[in-house]
């Protein structure tokens, strides 16, 4: 899991809650809620991917792992060198179009699993950024200890309201990302609009963002462009993080809404997997008659050479470069 805590929430200011946002934006809302982004984060009782799958095996370096459904609960036994261990999953993160992986409490620490969920496989693997090669003990085997930071970031960025102060407070926690996570906090907001106020209501507008504004927004969970340069990783494995590859494209511009990540993406909605209708995105650029002048390849289609996809290792599945780039097939990946 990598992300960054939002700071409106991480200072601790209060959240509605999508329900209160509904009241006047309900179709917005109900969209909203289909998408993954909303679903990033669920108590594993909810967790439909432990529901269909209630027994899951795998095994690794000498330790075994079983993922059993014991009612609205999941337990998760690791046993290997002559130990075994029992614990019972609490949260489950990500929807599972790529992989879910799973949060444990064990001796009053949070765990992130050693194995996770892939669809591609319908089973169980080691979890992305796990450490090669054999666990050193049976702790080890269950999951990767979790530092206060990384709690926080990592809860921070997949709900709503669990950091307050800078801290994590799981009691108060919305599961999966949520309107205010984006939008800011609406309790004032809320009031307002209740009290007839409109113009203490006003909340900031997204939809004028620049291209760069909107990467510094989205790249609070999806990594911005400073924080890869800086600390990385470098190669492929940052194919994930869509603000850094973008702003790496030679076309990028910063002041250019045309390149924002919401010109292609609707945040309210869910991802569209036809290729082809991202090509009008292309064409407020680049005109068709351009086009037909320059490409010598395709009409249509634009992102499959230009963005291709790139297979990540450890991952059981494909991620877009969002590096827009003439991609030669044979070429190295471009850092």
């Amino acid at each position: 899991m990598v992300s960054v805590a939002l700071p409106w929430l991480a200072a601790g200011a209060p959240t509605a809650g999508d329900q209160v946002c509904a009241e006047c934006h309900r179709d917005v809302v109900a969209r909203f809620r289909a998408t993954p982004m909303a679903r990033a984060l669920e108590p594993v009782s909810q967790a439909e991917i432990l529901r269909r799958h209630p027994a899951l095996r795998f095994q690794e370096s000498g330790f075994q792992w079983r993922i059993e459904r014991d009612g609205e609960r999941s337990l998760m036994t690791v046993a290997g060198e002559g130990e075994t261990l029992t614990v019972p999953l609490m949260w489950a993160f990500g929807r599972g179009q790529a992989g879910q992986t799973y949060v444990f409490e064990h001796n009053g620490a949070l765990y992130e699993s050693h194995v996770s969920f892939y669809n591609a496989l319908e089973g169980l693997d080691l979890t992305m950024g796990a450490q090669p090669g054999k666990p050193r003990n049976i702790d080890d085997a269950a999951g990767r200890r979790m530092d206060a930071t990384g709690a926080r970031e990592c809860f921070g960025c997949h709900s709503t309201g669990a950091v307050s102060g800078g801290r994590l407070h799981l009691p108060s926690i919305l599961p999966g990302v949520g309107c205010e996570s984006c939008h800011g906090p609406a309790e004032q907001h809320v009031a307002a609009v209740r009290a007839g106020n409109a113009a203490a209501a006003k909340m900031t507008k997204l939809a004028g963002h620049t291209a760069e504004e909107m990467a510094e927004l989205c790249g609070r969970c999806h990594r911005t462009w400073s924080q890869i340069a800086l600390n990385g990783p470098r190669g492929v494995l940052n194919v994930r993080f869509q603000p850094y590859r973008l702003t790496n494209s030679k076309c990028y511009d910063i002041s250019d809404a045309r390149l924002a990540c919401t010109a292609c993406h609707d945040p309210h909605g869910p991802l569209q997997t036809n290729l082809a209708s991202y090509d009008a995105r292309c064409s407020a650029c680049h005109s068709a008659a351009e086009h037909r002048k320059t490409c010598r390849v395709a009409k249509a289609n634009c992102v499959t050479c230009h963005m291709p996809k790139i297979d990540l290792p450890g991952a059981h599945a494909r991620f877009t470069d969002h590096q827009i780039r003439i991609a030669r097939a044979g070429e190295a990946y471009p850092n």
